[in-house]
């Protein structure tokens, strides 16, 4: 495992991180599976765990804070808020009476004294991002958490968000968690560029794409059972269309190229994304403990300039195959 440090905020965190929305209804119900999983990353060397209070509404925190009991100080962790917690509309959002409350709530399910990282989950266009800005930096100021991030904004959202932090001299962002993967690469037009001037580092979500990076949907493969894909067919692009047939043929040159470099296809997809120094961690959310155990295998490849180059030759720079994967 390699550490990166993420953004201005001084903390190191490794460069794959485990993504949790998997534990609980959503994905995985075995509590004892997921405890392995998180014994298994951390013995690999993973400090970033990743979370959410609307995965499984809290469910995925319990899990995880319960599997990190008695080990705290070896994790960086990480959830977010403002997506709705149930169909009470005031619980949800990024009012600074929110952002509080959600803060606590999350303490609570995690079991935990403060958060390394929290994270606005999407931006909420109903409340001012000087109010959000300054919920965050209260919360920094009352130990509650150590920094704070932004997922899946917009570049002019960002620069809006560091402004309203330097007017007000509050603590800035440090980190923004957008989508990113060699199938999906808008991010490097505007958002990434947006990152590097702030000096905010990328966690980035999907970096395999839903499993298209994965090189389990070559050919005529269909979804595996109980798998996300089969469940969101739509989401993950395997309907019967242009897209699904674009990323076909896209994924079976990666495979050319990766196997030219002799490496497997889940490593090209990880050592890709990891290519830009921007980039502080991928995420990998993996379901069950054997598909953990493989992508912990790939761990943190360098890729040379030929193979980055070859990668651009199949999808240019800027360009998302399917416009949705811009989250």
């Amino acid at each position: 495992m390699r550490f990166r440090t993420l953004g201005h905020s001084g903390i190191e965190a490794s460069t794959l991180a485990l993504g949790t929305m998997m534990f609980g209804s959503w994905g995985n119900t075995d509590e004892s599976e997921c405890h392995r999983m998180v014994d298994l990353a951390i013995d690999a060397g993973v400090t970033l765990f990743d979370t959410a209070d609307i995965y499984d509404q809290g469910v995925s925190e319990h899990i995880l804070g319960d599997a990190l009991r008695g080990r705290r100080g070896k994790v960086v962790l990480a959830t977010k808020c403002g997506n709705p917690m149930g169909d009470d509309p005031s619980h949800r959002g990024l009012s600074k009476r929110w952002v509080i409350q959600a803060c606590e709530d999350s303490l609570r399910r995690l079991d935990v004294e403060y958060i390394d990282l929290f994270q606005m989950h999407r931006p909420d266009p109903d409340t001012p991002i000087e109010e959000t800005i300054e919920a965050f930096n209260d919360l920094i100021t009352a130990g509650k958490i150590r920094a704070y991030g932004t997922s899946t904004f917009s570049a002019e959202q960002l620069r809006a968000a560091y402004a309203a932090a330097g007017a007000a001299a509050s603590v800035a962002p440090t980190s923004e968690q957008p989508p990113y993967s060699i199938l999906a690469r808008g991010i490097e037009t505007e958002v990434l560029p947006a990152l590097t001037e702030a000096h905010v580092g990328a966690i980035v979500w999907a970096p395999l794409n839903g499993g298209w990076l994965t090189g389990k949907y070559q050919g005529d493969a269909t979804p595996e059972a109980g798998s996300r894909a089969e469940r969101k067919p739509d989401h993950f692009d395997h309907g019967e269309d242009a897209i699904r047939a674009a990323k076909l043929h896209a994924v079976d040159a990666l495979q050319r190229v990766a196997d030219g470099a002799g490496i497997s296809l889940v490593q090209l997809a990880l050592g890709f994304v990891l290519a830009n120094p921007t980039v502080t961690s991928a995420i990998i959310g993996p379901r069950t403990l054997p598909q953990l155990s493989q992508l912990l295998e790939a761990g943190h490849v360098d890729l040379s300039p030929e193979v980055l180059a070859a990668i651009d030759e199949i999808v240019a720079p800027g360009v998302n195959i399917n416009p949705a994967n811009a989250g």
